[in-house]
Parts: C-alpha cells; structure tokens; sequence
C-alpha cells in the first residue's frame, strides 16, 4: 500500500493529504518540482548549445529574440545555461547529501548503538570536524584536491557528515535501551540485525528530516565554491559558476548575474519549504493531519448564550457537554452530550472502559483538549453562575489551578523534571496569589506536610525523579490544592500506584474533601474506587452517560446492562469461588456510532428495539437516570 493513500479504516490522512494542508509545503514542492522537471528535460527541449559562443550577440538584454533571458559576456544563451547549469547543481547536491547522509548514518547508529571508546572515537573525530567552520573546512578540502566539480561535491559532502552523525546518534542512544531492543537480543538477534531491523526503521524518520533541511544547504554551498572557481570549470555551466562569472558585470550587465541569483534563491527557498513540510509529516506526533501546535485553550464552536442558573448549593454544573475530534473526514464525538452537576464537599465519579470518554469530559471543562483535533462543539459549563466556555482566555487562567485544580494521572510527566517539587508548587501559588518568592515556598512546604508527606521541608528540596510515585502524586496533590480551589479534577489519579500507596492517595482526597470542602470530581474504571471515595457516580459508555445516582443507589441496583457487567468485573473480598466475567467485544468507535443503544452488540438482554432510534437518557427517580429500554419498561 501506498505511503500516501489513507490506510482503510484508520480515519487518519495520508502522508499526501497531510502534506497537502501545508501551503507553504505545498508550495515548496511545486517550486521544486518544476526546477527539477525542467533541468530533466534538459536534452529534450529546444534549447541553443548551452556552451555555443557568439561574441556578435553578447550582453544582450532579458526579452531579445532567439535569446528570452539575453546572452552573457561570450554571447552565450542564457536561459539554456540556466537550465543546464540547474541540472548539474541540483545533482551535485543530491549527490554530496546522499553521501553524507550514509556516512553520517553508520557513524551516529554505530557510536550510540556500541557507546564507551568507540562512541567516544568516532565523536571525537567529529568533533574535530565540526571545530572549523566548515565553509572554511570545504575550502581546505578542495585546496588539497584541486579545483573541479567532483572535488567540490566531496567536499561539501565531508564538511556536512557531522549534522547527520549528530542527530542519528543522539536519537540512537535513546532506543539502544528500549524494551523491544532488549527483546531484540532475547530473541537471539545479531548486533547487525538488530541495527537494520530495529534501529533503523526508528531512526529513518530523523534521517530524512536532515536531509530534507540541508539539501538546499548544499547546493548553496556548492554554488559559493563554483563563485569561487573552485567548483565547475569552464566550460561547464553550473548556477554558482555562471554568478561567480556575472559579478564583474553587474553594473553594465546586471541580468547576467541576478538571473542565475534569483534561480538559487527560489530553488533553496522552494527545498527548505518542501523540507518543513516532510518534517512535519514524519512527526508522529501530528500525524492526526494536524498541521499547527494545540492552542491555550480547547476551541470553542458554541455559540455564546445566557448562563443558566444554577441551585445554590451547586457548585458546577455541565449541560449537554460536547467535544468532537475531527481527524481527516472522521468525526469521533468523544463526549456527546454529557451532563452532570457538582455540589460544595461532594464526590463524583465517572466510570467507564477506556476510550468511554471519561478523561475528555474532564480536560473540556478546563479547555484543556488539545486543538487541534479537539473542539467542544456543545453544551455549557457554568461555574458559579458563569460559563467557562465562553470566557476570556485570561479569566480562564485565573480559575485554572486556583478555582479548579487538575490531577492528571501520571506525575512524572506533569511535574517539571528541571525544577525542584517546592519551586514548582511556589510557582503555582505566586501564578494566583500577590505573595513573595520566600512567603510562597513556605506555603509550598505548608502543602506538602498537608498531604502527608514525611520531612515536608526537604522534599521541598527534590527533584522529581528522587521521588517514589506515590510521593510524586502526593505533590501534584499538594500543587492542586496549593491556591484553596474549590473543585479538583482528580484523572485516575492511583492508576499506576501499587494498591496500598493507592489506598493512601485515596484515604487522603477523601480527607481532604470532608475537612475542607473540596468538591471533588474522580475519573476512574474501577468501581471499587468509586465505592470507597464517591457519594455519585456517573457510568459513561462511547462518550455518552448511560446511568447515573447515588453510589448506594447505583452498586445496590444498577439499572443499566453496561454497569451490571463493569460491577461484575470486580473482584468481591471473601468470596474467592465468584466469577470474574469479561465484557465481550469492544466498544464501538465513537466517528462510526451504531442506532440506538451503542452497547448492544456486547448485551446480553438486548431487544430488537435497542437498534432503533436515539435511547433517551430517562429519569427514573431524583438524582437518578438511565439510558435503557428495559429500565424504561420496568418504570413504566
């Protein structure tokens, strides 16, 4: 199949496609492409000899007949040693990149793939290299060979090795580690398979990106040889040559000059264009056709209406939330009008599989889904009679961290591995709060006794990676709770923990909600969790709420087949001999949802009403709703 075509299914755009959104990109490769097309067809176009004097026609100007872009001092065409002298300069600098590229290659794979003397050999002989500038470096080269066009190409091909050993080796030595490396070597793999069927492949992507920016380095390069006299010799026509020859006319005869000038120019500037552009497609991490950095904030298509009102003893409310990801011609609605309040000191929880839309419920209240892909598409998030959607970008950093605090599931990424735990937790205070660098590190330390951790004043101290993970969590706790916010977002927040560090981080947002009135809204799978933190909980299947109630009400008579089979999934104290029974099949893709109920197909009780229509999300008594047609039936 086709690197450029989409892969079936994938919902995600080719390389082409990808490409294509990059204007700048695109324009690139037109640029190049047109260059490259006419220096090919050099042999076939009706051209005059390209090196054919005539010393009656010199100088003529851009426009004169026979000769579109004028003759030179000799008489010669123009226009044809342009198109000639393109061909052998594109060529010269393809040519020197391809050697540089494999003898940067096998040194950086080697170095960092063998490391100790011989990483520290081959570095420092390219060290040696990269001391001198290498535009000087190209010079002695040639000096030493003589000048000539081959001896330019290999030259320029020396002096640029280095930038290719550099990046292949730092990259290298970064997957030397990897656990599929090291399975690699299990599996009996030789040293030289393991380099080309395993390093390679991962390193390929940063090879081309390095090819594709100096490219057009090159070609500059090769130019300023041949200006020199260095490089081409006469009569051979390359695009530096015929400046190096026009520069003593360029007052009497301007044209002879800027031509070949502008021609280099357009040709580098159309290469470092197309270059940006290959880069950004290899980047794995915008191959979702994304072709700009996420903003501040989610994007918001909502259009800006009256903020509902809110009960009094509501704290947040969320209407009929909706955030879709648009990836290529796909729509995936992760969370599709999902609703829910929160109350002053209480607990929510959201349940669900992984991919139900959990999480994305929770970053779209804060605008934190990236964008792109991200956009909420819907709803309303009112926090105290305000709608945090329809804010300024400036009121929305002020309840972020202050109002609303974040817990994301993994602390090592949140926390900066640069800075020390009580910086950062000073930052976050001083971000929010008129106070001094000294009064906010004492408030720092003041947070981190508060959640429990021993000798508070020299963890403060640390840096992250000097902590266990479960005091890794407890100081994205303490940075949480660092401004007094009213409301935390806790994202599965023990997922990674062993079960009794896990017991204390819950133990302690448990303690921290009841004495200081924290609303708290937990994002889990588990619904032992739930049952141990939670006074509500909301089950969630493909981005839509499928039964909500109090965490009694729910544990004691799920309504809905969806949280009878998660229930069933945990494991019950004291009753070794009871069933664990998996959830047959998966959950559907979000950009391709079936009528009716989403989780028919993995129902055990469903009926042949289930795969028709919308199944409404119906109320079946206060604080209690369900989306089923047998709890329907059973109410009515």
């Amino acid at each position: 199949m086709s690197a450029t075509t989409t892969v079936a299914g994938s919902g995600r755009p080719g390389a082409w496609r990808r490409l294509a959104r990059n204007h700048l990109a695109l324009l690139g490769l037109v640029i190049v492409a047109t260059i490259c097309l006419i220096a090919l067809l050099a042999p076939l176009l009706p051209l005059h000899p390209p090196n054919a004097t005539n010393l009656a026609g010199r100088l003529q100007p851009p426009f004169s007949p026979g000769h579109w872009l004028g003759t030179d001092h000799l008489g010669r065409d123009i226009l044809s040693r342009i198109i000639w002298g393109a061909r052998v300069s594109i060529a010269v600098g393809v040519v020197a990149t391809a050697i540089a590229a494999i003898c940067g290659t096998l040194i950086g794979i080697i170095a960092g793939f063998y490391g100790r003397w011989l990483d520290n050999t081959l570095m420092r002989g390219v060290d040696m290299l990269m001391a001198f500038p290498y535009m000087l470096l190209a010079l002695a080269i040639v000096a030493v060979l003589g000048p000539g066009l081959m001896n330019a190409l290999f030259a320029i091909a020396i002096v640029n090795i280095p930038f290719f050993a550099r990046s292949v080796r730092g990259v290298t030595v970064g997957l030397v580690r990897r656990e599929y490396i090291e399975a690699a070597r299990l599996g009996g793999f030789s040293d030289l398979r393991i380099l080309f069927s395993e390093i390679l492949p991962n390193v390929m992507p940063v090879i081309i990106i390095t090819i594709s920016t100096t490219i057009g380095w090159m070609i500059l390069e090769t130019a300023g040889l041949s200006f020199l006299g260095l490089g081409a010799q006469p009569p051979q026509a390359d695009l530096g040559s015929m400046l190096g020859e026009g520069r003593n006319l360029i007052v009497t005869a301007p044209h002879v000059a800027t031509i070949p000038g502008l021609v280099i120019l357009v040709l580098v500037i159309g290469i470092n264009l197309l270059g940006d552009g290959l880069r950004d497609v290899l980047d794995p991490r915008l191959k979702s056709g994304a072709m700009a950095r996420p903003g501040a904030a989610t994007e918001v298509q909502v259009k800006p209406s009256t903020a509902a009102s809110i009960s009094a003893d509501r704290i947040l409310q969320v209407s009929d939330l909706k955030t879709y990801f648009q990836i290529g011609p796909r729509t995936y609605k992760a969370v599709d009008g999902v609703s829910f309040s929160l109350k002053p000191g209480e607990a929510l929880g959201i349940v669900g599989e992984s991919g139900s839309g959990k999480s994305v419920t929770a970053q779209s209240i804060l605008g934190l889904v990236p964008t792109p892909p991200g956009r909420i598409v819907g709803g309303q998030v009112i926090y105290r009679g305000e709608d945090i959607l329809q804010v300024s970008q400036e009121r929305l950093r002020q309840i972020r961290g202050h109002k609303i605090a974040y817990v994301f599931q993994d602390p090592l990424t949140t926390l900066n591995p640069l800075f020390r735990v009580g910086e950062q937790i000073a930052e976050a205070i001083r971000q929010h709060q008129p106070v001094s660098h000294q009064e906010a590190y004492a408030k720092a330390i003041e947070r981190l006794d508060q959640v429990q951790i021993p000798d508070a004043r020299g963890r403060a101290r640390a840096y992250p990676h000097e902590l266990s993970g479960g005091m890794r969590q407890r100081v994205v706790i303490a940075m949480a709770l660092a401004n007094n916010p009213e409301i935390i977002i806790a994202d599965e927040p023990t997922t990674a923990l062993d079960v009794t560090v896990q017991a204390q981080i819950l133990g302690l947002l448990d303690d921290l909600r009841r004495d200081h009135g924290v609303a708290l809204l937990f994002i889990t799978h588990d619904f032992g969790v739930v049952s141990e933190v939670c006074d509500r909980v909301l089950v969630m299947y493909a981005g839509r709420a499928v039964e909500t109630g109090s965490v009694h009400e729910v544990f004691t008579t799920p309504k809905h087949p969806y949280t009878r089979r998660l229930m069933a999934c945990v494991p019950q104290l004291g009753h070794p001999d009871k069933d664990i029974d998996a959830i047959p099949g998966l959950p559907p893709a979000v950009d391709d949802l079936p009528s009716g109920c989403a989780f028919a197909e993995r129902c055990d009780q469903v009926l042949p009403a289930c795969r028709q229509g919308v199944i409404s999300l119906d109320t079946l008594a206060a604080g209690r709703a369900v989306r089923c047609i047998r709890a329907r039936e059973e109410l009515t």
